[in-house]
């Protein structure tokens, strides 16, 4: 009979084990498109979905860049301090595990006391000063009835997972700098080159106007109009200059190293915008790492209502203590002397002023917090696909016409230093066609950095390097 009963017990013991009081978990709803809309004819159309995701910066082929981008994960400390935050939040699932298992503990105490004459229920014959020595070990086990320790290991590998993505859209955001950054040096390392040979053009025809003007054949209003062109033409490469220093400088931090002591050659070219396959709207929540780990958290907030819920019921421990005491040290470790003992223990708690119930509303307040987060970075990851999506798009058009404009400007340049050369015109005609080809030129070369900044920063929206899991 005594067998049946304790078997019986075991039995609902193993049962109410299984229950959870979080609610059943479903990730936030959120709308998504059936395509992204601002893809433009430069699209690939292969349908083909797939970018190296370790090293997606080698679709650019620039060796320079391909030198730069391993130096991030090596020694950039935001990067290190995202890998602490990881380890922290492992090293939290971990003793939250921790409390599935039983928990053993030994202990050794020895006193030497002294008892009042006239303590109550004092023995005639015990002794006014006496040694009590013990030594113990012992193991309890909490019962999970509830779900209360499942929900909470639950959460902390939920918060684990979160923190894994958070290291992962650090590492790629840092990426994606690195090589916004580089290309924007580049881009201005070819306007500086573009710009030393206006600046030789500019002296040659300065020079032609002082000439001219000795032999008679211009005014000084011209020289003076030359010599100002030549000089806003070297406060401009003076400029560039600073900007390159501020993104060397930048670069120098992200990759981890001094400013002080780091330096970029020069780049010769950019390379060219690589065709990106943006595949279907719907698997950019599978791509982004920020996008997964705002999902994992709404996970975590809401095992966490299961456990703000179970503090309502009774917690069930089962404890076992074992060991020997005595009065002397010899012999000490002896049959008679020694001591245990078992059972369970059941605790609850019947008034807390609500503070049980002002748990579960935080926990529920906690999961709407979560839940209106991952909305709000769902959309805006679609926000940042389509932004940058319009920037490749409206880019290209723009190169194509900033590379007519500056093919007329240059034409327009021609004529008017020849037209200057035989007296037809004044030196402000050459004046007007020298700022209107240099604007055009910039604005030429600055497009097609902009255009890689961009495609760059399509990669980082799309969620870095992916494979096809078609294949």
């Amino acid at each position: 009979m005594a067998d049946r009963t304790l078997a019986a017990w075991l039995a609902s013991v193993a049962l109410l084990a299984g229950c959870s009081f979080a609610p059943t978990y479903h990730a936030p709803a959120v709308p998504v498109p059936a395509a992204f809309r601002e893809t433009g004819s430069w699209v690939d159309a292969a349908p083909a979905d797939r970018l190296p995701r370790d090293g997606w910066w080698r679709v650019y082929g620039d060796v320079t860049l391909d030198r730069l981008e391993p130096l991030v994960a090596r020694a950039n400390p935001d990067l290190a301090a995202a890998v602490a935050r990881h380890d922290e939040a492992a090293a939290l699932f971990d003793e939250a595990h921790a409390a599935w298992l039983p928990t053993i503990d030994i202990g050794a105490e020895t006193n030497r006391d002294r008892q009042s004459a006239r303590r109550p229920l004092r023995g005639s014959g015990q002794p006014d000063v006496y040694e009590s020595n013990t030594l113990d070990a012992g193991l309890r086990y909490d019962i999970d009835l509830w779900g209360k320790v499942r929900n909470a290991v639950a959460a902390g590998r939920d918060d684990a997972q979160a923190a894994a993505d958070d290291l992962a859209s650090v590492r790629l955001s840092l990426q994606a700098r690195v090589a916004s950054t580089y290309f924007d040096l580049a881009g201005l390392d070819r306007e500086a080159d573009s710009l030393a040979q206006t600046i030789g053009a500019y002296r040659r025809a300065w020079q032609l106007t002082v000439s001219r003007h000795r032999g008679g054949l211009a005014s000084g209003l011209d020289v003076s109009r030359a010599q100002t062109q030549l000089a806003l033409a070297q406060a401009r490469a003076s400029d560039i200059a600073a900007r390159r220093a501020l993104d060397e400088h930048a670069i120098a931090v992200l990759v981890g190293v001094p400013a002080s002591t780091f330096s970029l050659p020069a780049a010769t070219a950019l390379p060219a915008v690589p065709s990106l396959p943006t595949g279907l709207a719907s698997t950019l929540l599978e791509r982004r790492p920020d996008v997964a780990a705002a999902e994992r958290r709404v996970a975590a907030a809401n095992a966490r209502i299961g456990v703000a819920r179970a503090t309502y019921f009774p917690d069930l421990s089962l404890g076992l203590d074992a060991g020997f005491q005595s009065d002397t040290f010899s012999p000490w470790l002896a049959a008679p002397n020694e001591i245990w003992s078992i059972g369970p223990r059941l605790a609850a708690t019947l008034f807390d002023g609500g503070l049980r119930a002002a748990g579960v509303r935080h926990a529920r307040a906690q999961f709407a917090e979560q839940g209106a987060r991952y909305r709000a970075v769902v959309l805006a990851a679609f926000r940042e696909v389509e932004d940058d999506l319009a920037l490749l798009h409206r880019l290209g058009d723009e190169s194509a016409q900033d590379d007519a404009a500056l093919a007329a400007a240059r034409q327009s340049l021609a004529l008017a230093m020849s037209r200057y050369r035989d007296g037809a015109v004044n030196y402000l005609d050459v004046v007007a066609a020298q700022t209107t080809e240099l604007d055009t030129q910039i604005a030429s070369l600055d497009v097609d950095a902009r255009r890689l900044q961009a495609s760059v920063g399509l990669v980082r929206a799309l969620g870095g390097g992916w494979r096809d899991t078609r294949a």
